[in-house]
């Protein structure tokens, strides 16, 4: 899950149409049949091939021995006989004895999948599973693609002035969200966004899982890859053979207390930071040997960049917004804080290459000027996800408390008042609702929550668990998710549930 700041700033069940589907027996195993209406998607036949075109820039890479192909879905589910979209997939076949497929989702929402193909090299999971990556639909190499702004407009809205709580700047704010959401219906079209949301997604991974041939689904998503794990479980707990979430969502989380969460938890690994800096660096931590006093300072070096941008080699400048995005940028994970560091130095000197790239990498922007369209699927799919917020008392109240619960974010121009959010004005209505889950049917999953992880607080993966009634392993760390990344205390129980259905020792903490 992302925390969008500098551009359209967002906050952070399943209500399906289809028939419920029945099962069929294949070689003595249960394997689910098609929906009503719906055999010709779930018994496609799927063409491998290239992966050449399914790469928006040069920036973008695929594993070598990587595959791939579209699969073909209603963009309606309630009207499979109305327009369709492609998902794009890609795979790795398994080397060894095959299990079945191994489904996986990095988040976002909105960033691609297909790269995630590569997840577990020099594992058993290679040996025993397709690695499968995929574009949710609207995202990346999927087709139609969600398309909002242009790659000039993206650089000219991140050096736009700062906007203010002041009435003026509110009604700024608001006008800027208004127009990108007018952007997104003639570039996108109003039915189809009223189509690219979690609900719809989980129904597409269904199709994935038919076309594949697997009887069941086995799946690892990451962050907001997490709430289409659970939602696919609540939609077909039958069709469920494991499931891992690593850096989970709260099912039943107001997302105004979400986005609270969030920021106290962006806070706690930038204070974590800055007293790292301060051991590691001593009087050259450019925050300073005095972590109580890392606020101030960063304050100090950013603050100056709402008024006047600082250098960068390319002419662009490192503005205000996008000084924080890159900020922000390096709190994923503690491998990112000597870029942090780096960064900060440069400001301090009167340069911004570093932040300035950084924001690129969070905002999707490529060497050669193009944006992928991460960001335009960020917006739409979170707006299509969760109510949205139209009351200015509300909106107020939560502006306070973000700058209250994250002060490292906050830029000293608050008000008595704050401008509505983006799905405030969307088009089209939200499709899902937080909600808890009682799912029966459901076999042992697993949810893995790391301790300070910035952008999906701990307690929402014990929460999650407890509803799934999943094994929880908890990792003691500063980042966000941590399974196949190395850490044997955690990759060796993932793997193990994943190939023999093996559950985690209660309990387990690394």
């Amino acid at each position: 899950m992302a925390m969008r700041t500098g551009r359209v700033v967002l906050l952070a069940t399943a209500l399906a149409m289809t028939a419920a589907a029945c099962t069929s027996v294949v070689d003595g195993n249960p394997t689910p049949s098609a929906p009503v209406g719906m055999d010709s998607f779930y018994n496609q036949t799927l063409q491998w091939g290239s992966c050449a075109d399914y790469t928006q820039s040069d920036d973008d890479q695929l594993p070598k021995g990587v595959e791939c192909t579209r699969v073909t879905v209603p963009v309606d589910y309630a009207n499979p006989n109305g327009a369709t979209a492609k998902i794009a997939i890609s795979r790795i076949k398994a080397s060894g004895n095959k299990i079945g497929s191994l489904l996986f989702n990095p988040g976002g929402p909105g960033v691609t999948g297909l790269t995630m193909v590569g997840q577990g090299d020099g594992t058993k999971l290679a040996e025993r599973f397709d690695r499968i990556g995929f574009d949710p639909r609207g995202v990346g190499a999927s087709q139609p693609a969600i398309q909002c702004m242009t790659a000039a407009e993206d650089d000219a809205q991140r050096a736009e002035p700062n906007k203010d709580n002041s009435p003026a700047g509110i009604a700024a704010a608001e006008a800027e969200n208004k127009d990108f959401a007018n952007k997104c219906v003639e570039r996108t079209g109003k039915e189809f966004l009223a189509h690219v949301g979690t609900r719809e997604v989980v129904q597409d991974m269904d199709v994935i899982r038919a076309a594949l041939g697997d009887s069941k689904l086995t799946y690892l998503g990451y962050s907001y890859g997490t709430r289409l794990g659970y939602a696919y479980a609540e939609k077909f707990p039958d069709h469920v053979r494991a499931l891992v979430l690593d850096g989970a969502l709260k099912p039943d989380q107001d997302p105004l207390k979400e986005s609270l969460a969030q920021a106290a938890s962006f806070q706690k690994a930038f204070d974590n930071y800055a007293a790292n800096c301060a051991d590691k660096e001593k009087t050259n931590c450019p925050l300073g040997d005095d972590p109580t006093q890392a606020v101030k300072k960063f304050r100090a070096l950013v603050d100056p960049l709402w008024d006047k941008p600082v250098p960068t080699q390319d002419s662009r400048g490192l503005h205000y917004g996008d000084a924080i995005t890159g900020v922000q940028q390096t709190l994923y994970s503690v491998r990112l804080w000597p870029a942090l560091t780096k960064g900060l130095r440069e400001l301090a000197q009167g340069s911004g290459d570093t932040l300035l790239a950084l924001a690129d990498l969070y905002d999707g922007r490529h060497d050669d000027g193009s944006y992928d369209n991460s960001s335009d699927a960020f917006n739409a799919i979170r707006c299509v996800d969760d109510p949205p917020i139209t009351d200015r008392a509300v909106a107020a109240k939560q502006d306070a408390d973000y700058r209250r619960v994250a002060p490292f974010l906050d830029d000293g121009h608050a008000s008595n008042a704050a401008p509505l959010e983006l799905c405030a004005f969307w088009p089209v209505p939200n499709t899902s609702s937080p909600h808890v889950l009682s799912i029966k049917g459901l076999p042992k999953t697993v949810v893995i929550s790391t301790t300070d992880d910035p952008a999906t607080p701990y307690q929402a993966g014990v929460d999650l668990a407890q509803q799934l009634g999943a094994s929880l392993i908890t990792f003691k760390g500063t980042q966000h998710t941590v399974s196949l990344q190395g850490k044997a205390c955690v990759d060796d129980p993932v793997i193990s549930y994943l190939i023999d259905l093996k559950e985690p020792a209660a309990g387990l903490t690394c």
